[in-house]
């Protein structure tokens, strides 16, 4: 899931990216060419043949650069600074970009008589492959601007945020988890705050593993609680908000003598969901962001709070149970009409436990 998601992005920016630069480079060349009496022979690469040749360069690019993501983000980023990964990420795709203009340029020579003279540092000199480089650079900046842009809306809010959809409270209907880790204070007291930060670290690393599977976003990260969200008819899909939590723990219980190893505790979460209309709109000037509000959340939080009282790992209101198939409408327990901090009426919550 999470390669195709990464695909999906490269690809297609990439082949509309080197394709634009061949409509730049090379639209109406030919007939300039021509009006200057430049003989066929030396006029070197045809329009059509630029775009044969970029847009074949583009697909690689995205591919490579692609694969490049997802090795970081696999590898790399969980063990080194935001500095040194930046600065390899960058000599990667540095080489990178200079294997596949070289194979590309190579094809081409094979296919076309374009005159290209292909050698071992043939790039260095070469004016027309900086030239490329530059754009790619700039292109790098549009695709790591629109990216970040769209992970901080959310996907699929990009562009209802660019064209201002936002801009005024709109009403949506919204899936809410909030997950924290059991018996926080006992660990911290135990661990240190520095080691206990990178027990959470790691333990967001593993939950942003199963996040891409189960269609869900990450709305906010409050300490050792990450607070989890799906348009509607995603997380209820599937059972994708209570499938979540469970591959959660068995990818944590997958690593449990990693964790034992490194922190000498193997820590455990707890969850509360819960689902609903509530009123999405754009909030901030000096850091925009997409804020939620709404009872669904302050519910999905008190569930969540509860799960001590009823020794529970994962709670969820009846109302939000009864739209998920029938699998864990008879595998869960109910617990009772539970009066909520600062609810008025008593919610019904229902406990699974596998």
């Amino acid at each position: 899931m999470e390669v195709l998601s990464t695909f999906r992005k490269t690809v297609p920016f990439w082949f509309f990216a080197m394709l634009s630069y061949s409509v730049f480079r090379f639209y109406g060349l030919d007939v300039e060419l021509e009006q200057l009496n430049v003989p066929s022979a030396n006029r070197g690469v045809s329009f059509l043949q630029a775009i044969w040749i970029f847009s074949l360069l583009g697909i690689a690019l995205g591919v490579f650069y692609g694969v490049i993501e997802l090795l970081f983000e696999k590898y790399v980023s969980k063990r080194m600074g935001i500095g040194i990964t930046q600065l390899l990420k960058a000599l990667s795709y540095f080489f990178s970009t200079i294997m596949m203009v070289s194979i590309t340029a190579f094809i081409a020579s094979s296919f076309l008589d374009i005159g290209l003279d292909i050698h071992f540092g043939w790039w260095a000199k070469d004016k027309r492959f900086w030239s490329v480089i530059y754009y790619i650079i700039l292109c790098s900046f549009i695709f790591y601007f629109i990216n970040s842009t769209a992970e901080r809306f959310g996907k699929g809010k990009y562009v209802k945020a660019l064209i201002g959809k936002y801009r005024v409270p709109k009403e949506e209907k919204v899936i809410f988890m909030f997950l924290d880790l059991r018996d926080s204070t006992t660990i911290a007291e135990r661990l240190g705050h520095h080691k206990y930060s990178q027990l959470i670290q790691d333990c967001f690393f593993d939950l942003n593993e199963v996040l891409l599977a189960h269609r869900a976003q990450i709305y906010q990260y409050v300490g050792d609680e990450a607070v989890i969200y799906w348009p509607y008819e995603k997380g209820v899909l599937h059972n994708n908000c209570v499938r979540l939590f469970f591959a959660f723990e068995n990818l944590r219980d997958s690593n449990r003598e990693k964790y034992l190893k490194k922190y000498g505790v193997y820590p455990e979460f707890k969850a509360g969901v819960h689902g609903g209309k509530l009123i999405a709109v754009e909030v901030g000037h000096v850091k925009k962001e997409l804020a939620y509000h709404g009872d669904v959340i302050n519910t999905a939080a008190r569930i969540q709070a509860e799960c001590n009282k009823q020794n529970a790992r994962f709670l969820i209101s009846e109302e939000l149970l009864m739209a998920l198939k029938k699998r864990y409408k008879t595998s869960s327990k109910f617990v009772g009409n539970v009066f909520l901090k600062g609810k008025k009426k008593g919610v019904n919550i229902h406990a699974i436990t596998a």
